[in-house]
């Protein structure tokens, strides 16, 4: 599975670990991790083209996709020409 989202474009960061085991002193050897964002794999169907796609989407491009529609978001994000 790919680890960028098709629409919006998010992929994976670098953030700063934490730990709590060692909070009470001012030094915390703690290395970066790297945090995904949750992908998901759906099959949409663009009425208006009466074809269905296969896409690799955030969450978020899923509320997106929600809210302004399916041939919409994909013309936007380039998908549909």
């Amino acid at each position: 599975m790919a680890k960028v989202c098709e629409i919006t474009g998010k992929g994976s960061i670098v953030g700063g670990g934490y730990s709590t085991k060692v909070r009470a002193t001012k030094f915390n050897p703690v290395g970066n991790t790297r945090k995904y964002p949750n992908l998901q794999k759906k099959r949409i169907f663009v009425a208006e083209l009466n074809k269905t796609f296969v896409l690799t989407i955030s969450t978020n491009a899923i509320r997106t996709i929600a809210k302004n529609g399916a041939f919409a978001t994909l013309k936007k994000a380039g998908i549909i020409k």
